[in-house]
């Protein structure tokens, strides 16, 4: 079953110290791309976290979000800056000296600067979050997942719906083909006719040689066997058991698109000319949508 590379899984978890979040959304990209937002404080569980998302999602451009909150009391130091305090106190002194004022640099006033004092998470224990954290995000990647998977099903019915289109077109053209011959050498006949205006007769003879060398420049029963291959085989894919195909899937669009143009090239018919236009638009649609696929 193929998947969509676009998707969205959610999961919040708690162990009784902490509510933790993960949100994760990814769309389509060539390879894959994982970028984990979260306090800075955690980022010793980045590695790991990039792992288990690996494990669900093969390819895209996927952004973590993780969010730790409720904290108890047991999750909190407080810590001291001393730098920070230092710099108050020397910037303060420096203000007093230069201005002359009054009023004393105390306690007080040192404790209420920004950061000198601050209330963190003690994350001592880094395993033990670590092992909260991926929790979550285990759920999300596998929610994640299951909507990939729900709307890559979606796009393996559209696709194999405009292959059958392109394949009712591509029999009307195998249909059309051996006319095209048969409609030159008519026209031809009429416009030697023309030409010679009853002075002599028309060379036969000629005309076949000139319909035997046009029907040689025009022949498509090659380039339309490989273009039912190639249909047959985007079916086969679309229909498998096998779930990232997105590359494969990419190189057989272009395949298509390769016959296509030689078909349109060489038929040298204003109806086979119309016809492969709509065939062209059919797999530029596909290819826009096999981007999406993982």
């Amino acid at each position: 079953m193929i998947k969509s590379m676009t998707g969205f899984g959610r999961s919040e978890y708690s162990d009784g110290k902490r509510n933790i979040i993960c949100e994760i959304r990814s769309v389509n990209h060539r390879y894959s791309d994982i970028t984990v937002k979260m306090p800075r404080r955690y980022s010793f569980a980045e590695d790991k976290i990039k792992q288990t998302v690996k494990e669900k999602l093969v390819r895209g451009k996927v952004d973590v979000s993780i969010n730790v909150e409720n904290l108890t009391e047991n999750d909190v130091v407080i810590k001291l800056n001393q730098l920070a305090a230092g710099q108050y106190y020397e910037n303060l002194k420096e203000l007093k000296e230069q201005f002359g004022l009054s009023g004393e640099i105390d306690l007080s006033l040192m404790a209420g600067m920004p950061d000198v004092l601050k209330a963190v998470p003690d994350v001592e224990d880094e395993d033990e979050l670590t092992k909260a954290i991926l929790v979550p995000v285990a759920e999300a990647s596998a929610n994640l997942e299951k909507m990939r998977a729900i709307e890559g099903a979606r796009l393996a019915d559209d696709l194999i719906k405009k292959g059958e289109t392109i394949k009712g077109i591509l029999d009307q053209i195998e249909e059309r083909s051996p006319l095209v011959v048969k409609d030159y050498m008519e026209k031809l006949r009429a416009r030697i006719a023309e030409l010679l205006d009853g002075a002599a007769e028309i060379p036969e003879d000629r005309i076949l040689t000139e319909a035997a060398i046009f029907a040689d420049k025009c022949a498509i029963d090659e380039e339309i066997t490989r273009l039912n291959s190639h249909l047959l085989q985007l079916k086969s894919i679309l229909t498998g058991s096998e779930s990232t195909v997105g590359k494969k899937l990419d190189f057989l669009v272009q395949e298509m698109n390769r016959e296509a143009n030689t078909i349109g090239s060489k038929a040298n018919d204003i109806t086979i000319t119309n016809h492969m236009l709509n065939i062209k638009s059919e797999i530029e649609k596909i290819r826009e949508q096999v981007q999406n696929i993982e």
